[in-house]
């Protein structure tokens, strides 16, 4: 049970962590522009900035990964469930590598980022699903919707770049996880 709980802390912190490095970086970026550039044209700036955003990720990619070995446990039994932690944690995986491999490194960068932004609706699909087959309802729909905004918002015009759509893409995951986090922490509390 205690490894529940650090797996719950970890879904609650590894976006959290992200989010600030990333931010954090782009204050040391005057030149970054959400409608031009990408997220990953921090990781290559001189500097802080680079230092901060691929930390970050790593981190967070890490984080993620622990996340999901919890998410084996707490959504226990159907193979569905499992199947959704696998690709869950395939795409923290995805997520350390974008940190580990700069955007100067090709085409390990691009492979990284493209697998990461698909992994995370393709595992909220599945999720999803298994949310409404145990009678979570609430869960399953939040789920599913999680999923549709991950793609959707890539459909949207918001520029040249594509800054927008990977951290609305991004907040989606950090919603998920924290919801999911608080989740599996409260019931390793219950379980004591």
């Amino acid at each position: 049970m205690i490894w529940l709980k650090i797996s719950g802390i970890s879904g609650i912190i590894a976006p959290i962590i992200a989010f600030t490095q990333i931010l954090l970086a782009i204050a040391y970026s005057p030149s970054f522009s959400w409608t031009e550039n990408a997220l990953s044209d921090l990781c290559v700036q001189e500097g802080v900035t680079a230092v901060l955003f691929n930390t970050g990720l790593i981190i967070s990619g890490i984080l993620d990964i622990i996340f999901a070995t919890g998410l084996f446990m707490f959504l226990r039994g159907s193979l569905l469930s499992r199947t959704g932690a696998f690709i869950y944690a395939l795409d923290g995986v995805a997520l350390t590598a974008i940190g580990v491999f700069p955007e100067n490194v090709k085409p390990m960068h691009f492979y990284a980022s493209v697998t990461f932004f698909l992994l995370f609706p393709i595992s909220m699909l599945v999720f999803g699903i298994s949310f409404l087959r145990t009678s979570k309802t609430k869960l399953g729909f939040s789920t599913f919707i999680a999923a549709l905004g991950g793609v959707v918002v890539w459909a949207i015009p918001f520029g040249k770049g594509v800054a927008i759509p990977e951290t609305l893409s991004g907040l989606l995951v950090l919603a998920w996880s924290i919801v999911l986090g608080f989740k599996m922490f409260h019931a390793n509390a219950r379980a004591k």
